[in-house]
């Protein structure tokens, strides 16, 4: 941590200056020289351009916010406290459920400590105009906290996971839940991460682990999510699996990554440590370049912890779910810069928990070359604050978690951690056609 932090520092401040105006900094957008990209990888050249008539794009107000429900109890250390890194919606979950307009299950991580996956049912979201998590309805548990990833990894420090569900693809037989795993720490390294497993958890068939192409651990492994794939046939074909990562401190990427791979293209399943072919789609530049290509109003103490494909009739908007800095960033704890202090790490002035909508037109300009990896931006920008539970502080960390979407209803889940005591919520919003 402190020697991501020193190379932050470096590459955002100005050495003549004394230490604590050296660590305190804005870090916006800046103008600079541009330079040659982080190297990326080329899809392949028969790859066909976007000919389809593009898509109308999602705006915030299309998000309509129906409510949130809570999480059952569960094993200690286990369970849904410390929970909310990953989660995948599942449409043929809980087939004997109520006909409530809320149908499929929810795969999700628990506890942090361990991060188990449990499946649970999908109640009809209240809002509670009290915020008061007795208002809202309980997920009951379909199958119990399994350790889904058998022996592929060891112990993992701060562990980083995505998760989510397709059906049979290529030469599989069966539906599949994928994975993704990786530490928090772990400077350059390039360890296989993404996997699959079978959807009866106590016993997963666990397939993998594999690389994402050659890419840090620090910008693939965290959120997975579908790609819709009338639009993944048109600009990466057979690829229909988007994955990435944010890791604060501009390490890996000053933003959040993006990179389509489709494990059933090279193997049934492809061999343990492979490294599968994939398209960057969204990559800016890390701290460590000389240059200024970030997200818009970048901060090393952003969060961004999910993400999803949105797709509601001819409207579409690829988001990803986060924690935005706000004012001025530094590195030390909530009172200041520092360097040898508790609760050390990147903070901002302020937090917000946001949605980002980007333009799938642009990411479709970039799998084809046509746009450099770190030029799109989002188009629009959705404060959530007003809808969550938990936030007492305006430098509050961690407003909200992973997300997951059920396509065909257009209802998108985004956890919220720490929201009833120690465990998490979901809240649910619909996304208007």
């Amino acid at each position: 941590m402190l020697l991501g932090a020193l190379v932050g520092l470096a590459a955002c401040g100005r050495e003549e200056e004394p230490e604590a105006d050296f660590i305190r900094q804005s870090v916006g957008t800046r103008t600079a020289t541009p330079t040659p990209p982080i190297p990326t990888a080329t899809p392949a050249s028969d790859t066909p351009a976007d000919t389809s008539t593009p898509a109308q794009l999602i705006q915030p107000a299309d998000l309509v916010y129906v409510g949130a429900f809570r999480l059952p109890d569960g094993p200690e250390e286990i369970g849904w406290e410390y929970s909310g890194a990953a989660m995948a919606y599942y449409p043929d979950g809980d087939p004997n459920g109520p006909t409530d307009g809320y149908p499929g299950s929810i795969f999700a991580t628990g506890h942090d400590w361990n991060q188990y996956v449990s499946e649970i049912s999908i109640p009809v979201p209240i809002i509670s105009p009290d915020r008061d998590v007795d208002d809202l309805n309980t997920a009951t548990t379909l199958q119990d906290f399994q350790n889904i990833r058998g022996g592929l990894f060891g112990e993992f420090e701060l562990p980083r996971a995505g998760l989510e569900y397709l059906p049979a693809q290529g030469g599989q037989t069966t539906d599949k839940l994928y994975f993704c795993w990786a530490q928090h720490m772990g400077e350059g390294e390039t360890n296989p991460s993404h996997g699959w497993t079978e959807l009866d958890l106590s016993n997963p068939q666990t397939a993998g682990a594999w690389r994402i192409g050659d890419y840090w651990n620090y910008v693939t492994t965290d959120y997975i999510f579908a790609i819709p794939q009338p639009w993944a046939d048109a600009n990466t074909p057979g690829m229909y699996l988007a994955t990435g990562r944010f890791r604060d401190g501009g390490q890996g990427a000053r933003g959040p990554s993006l990179f389509a791979y489709g494990p059933w293209n090279e193997g049934n399943p492809p061999a343990p440590g492979s490294t599968l072919s994939a398209i960057p789609l969204l990559l800016y530049t890390d701290v460590t370049a000389p240059d200024e290509f970030t997200l818009n109003d970048y901060h090393h103490s952003d969060e961004w912890s999910g993400g999803a494909w949105l797709t509601a009739g001819d409207k579409a908007a690829v988001i990803f779910v986060g924690t935005k800095g706000q004012g001025n960033c530094w590195y030390g704890n909530p009172d200041g810069p520092c360097l040898d202090c508790e609760n050390r790490g990147w903070w901002s002035d302020s937090f917000a928990g946001q949605i980002l909508l980007y333009d799938p037109a642009d990411l479709a300009a970039v799998a084809r070359g046509e746009m450099e990896t770190y030029e799109p931006q989002p188009y629009a920008i959705l404060e959530i604050d007003e809808y969550l539970y938990h936030i007492e502080s305006t430098q509050e960390w961690h407003h909200v978690g992973a997300a997951s979407f059920d396509r065909e209803r257009g209802l998108l889940y985004v956890f919220e951690p720490l929201a009833d005591g120690d465990k998490s919520l979901i809240h649910v919003w619909r996304v208007e056609g």
